[in-house]
C-alpha cells in the first residue's frame, strides 16, 4: 500500500529526485521538488527534525548554485540551528551545516564571517571523526581555500599539505578527493609564483 503524498518517505524520494536534477543543472525542475520535500518534512516530522534540516540544506544549496545567496543564507542558518539542537553542537552533521554556511559566506567574500565557522567545523570533525578522517581533510581544504583567497598563504599551505596526506592515506592516490587536494595545493603554489612546485 502506498504511504501517501504527505508521508516522510515521499519527502525523501522528492529530495533524491531534486538532487538528481540539481547535479544536472536543471534548477527549475529541482526547486519545486525541494520545496515540496521541505513542506512534507516540516508537516510530518516537525520544524526541528534533522530530516527537515537536510531539506533546508538541500534547498539552500540549490539557491547557492544559482548565486541566490540572500535566499540561501536563512535556510542554511535554520539548518544549522536544527542540527545544533537535534544532534548537538559537536555532532558531525553540525560540522556539515557549519561548512555549508561558511562556504556561502566565502563565496560572497565575507571571509571574517566564514573563518570561525570553518574553524569550528574542523574542530568538530577532528574530535568526532578523528584527525585522519576524510571529512577532516575536507574541512582542512575548506579552511585552506579561505586563507588562500585572502592571500594568507603561510596559513593555507600546512592545511593543504595535511588534507592531501589524509586523502592519499584514507581514500587512495586515484580518488577524486585526492585530486581536489592536489589541485588546491597546486593553486596555492601557483598563486605564490612557485611554479616548479
Amino acid at each position: 500500500k502506498a504511504e501517501g503524498p504527505d508521508h516522510p518517505d515521499t519527502g525523501t524520494s522528492l529530495d533524491n529526485l531534486a538532487g538528481l536534477y540539481h547535479v544536472q543543472g536543471a534548477y527549475a525542475k529541482a526547486e519545486p521538488l525541494y520545496v515540496r520535500a521541505l513542506a512534507i518534512r516540516e508537516k510530518a516530522l516537525g520544524p526541528d527534525h534533522p530530516d527537515t534540516g537536510t531539506s533546508l540544506n538541500n534547498l539552500a544549496g540549490l539557491y547557492e548554485s544559482q548565486g541566490a545567496y540572500a535566499k540561501a543564507e536563512p535556510l542554511y542558518v535554520r539548518a544549522l540551528a536544527i542540527s545544533e539542537k537535534a544532534e548537538g553542537p559537536d555532532h558531525p552533521s553540525t560540522g556539515t551545516s557549519l561548512n555549508n554556511l561558511a562556504g556561502l559566506y566565502r563565496a560572497q567574500g565575507a571571509y571574517a564571517k566564514a573563518e570561525p565557522l570553518y574553524v569550528r567545523a574542523l574542530a568538530i570533525s577532528e574530535k568526532a571523526l578523528g584527525p585522519d578522517h576524510p571529512e577532516t581533510g575536507n574541512s582542512l581544504n575548506n579552511l585552506a581555500v579561505l586563507y588562500e583567497s585572502q592571500g594568507a598563504y603561510a596559513k593555507a599551505e600546512p592545511l593543504c599539505v595535511r588534507a592531501l596526506a589524509i586523502s592519499e592515506k584514507a581514500l587512495g592516490p586515484d580518488h577524486p578527493e585526492t585530486g581536489n587536494s592536489l589541485s588546491n595545493l597546486a593553486e596555492l603554489y601557483r598563486a605564490q609564483g612557485a611554479y616548479a612546485k
